[in-house]
């Protein structure tokens, strides 16, 4: 959005499309009427990071160093143990790794910041000792933990509180010229189950998500380098996940890129009735390729090569390839 053009142009996904109407950059499933303001901006390739693809969704693998994340919580057992997983994740096609050393659960206690930094920033450094040169995100909304993880080799911040838990996290990001993934939730990990409430659930994520944008913006962070993130999960019923998910296109009017985690999440488990998490595996590709479908950039999965398989089958079959 400029002052020349207040309003946001209205992603599309139905046909038939009109004469001229412009494609979403990397999606050829979403699309603007060809006089919409900003259109034009939206339809131009705009890569995360130099060298990652803008013409096809990113997956961004999760490497969780924590005992009690709701999925993979205590499954590596040290360092080397996480290096050897990016390592498999790097294989299978992940365009980004995701460490996370707190885990944001419902109910999840937080974690002091030394005993974050001592997870993540070894586990990092290691990674790149090891040779891997992925972009790596940084799961944290802490400044301290943020600053020892880039310092360490990570290149991207993945705040899942956008700005809202440390008030020197912007400084911090905005210092580093670092890409900054804002999401959304209702509430802590401690509250955000007990009882979330919307009016409406799409438009109140919307309008929070501009908010934060522009906040970051105010402090210092390039608009280019926002990502946006609904938060599925975080502060949400399932028939919350339901709306966001089904109007994910609306984000792209934020003119950030969107990233959408909902692997192996709960909502996943009721509609399937797969109770383990760790046995979601095929409602969250599912759940990616819709996601995709709706030009969706960065799909955050537990499953890399599953993801990456369906989403090259899923790309050919609707020309996208």
């Amino acid at each position: 959005m400029t002052p020349e053009h207040p309003y946001h142009p209205i992603p599309r996904t139905d046909l038939p499309r009109p004469p001229g109407a412009l494609s979403l950059a990397g999606s050829a499933h979403v699309w603007f009427r060809p006089d919409a303001p900003g259109a034009r901006a939206l339809s131009q390739p705009r890569p995360i990071l130099p060298g990652l693809p803008a013409d096809r969704p990113l997956v961004m693998g999760i490497v969780n160093v924590t005992p009690d994340s709701f999925s993979d919580g205590g499954t590596l057992g040290g360092v080397g143990d996480a290096v050897a997983r990016a390592r498999a994740m790097v294989a299978a096609g992940a365009d980004i790794l995701d460490i996370g050393g707190e885990s944001t659960r419902p109910g999840a206690a937080e974690v002091p910041v030394p005993e974050e930094i001592a997870r993540v920033a070894p586990v990092i450094a290691a990674i790149r000792a090891d040779g891997i040169t992925t972009p790596i995100s940084i799961d944290t909304r802490k400044a301290r933990v943020a600053e020892a993880a880039l310092a360490a080799g990570a290149n991207i911040v993945n705040d899942v509180a956008a700005l809202t838990w440390d008030a020197d996290l912007a400084r911090v990001v905005a210092e580093a010229g670092a890409p900054l993934c804002l999401m959304h939730a209702q509430g802590t990990p401690q509250t955000m189950q007990a009882a979330p409430h919307y009016g409406d659930v799409l438009t109140e994520v919307y309008d929070w998500l501009a908010r934060r944008m522009e906040f970051a913006v105010a402090q210092g962070i390039a608009p280019e380098r926002i990502i946006t993130d609904p938060g599925i999960g975080f502060g949400k019923t399932l028939q919350h996940n339901l709306t966001l998910l089904r109007g994910l296109s609306l984000f792209h009017s934020l003119g950030a890129p969107i990233l959408l985690g909902a692997s192996r999440k709960r909502f996943i488990g009721t509609l399937s009735g797969v109770d383990e998490a760790a046995r979601r595996m095929p409602g969250s590709v599912a759940v990616a390729l819709f996601a995709a479908a709706q030009g969706a950039q960065v799909i955050r999965v537990h499953d890399v090569a599953e993801t990456v398989q369906a989403l090259a089958l899923w790309r050919a079959l609707t020309l996208e390839a």
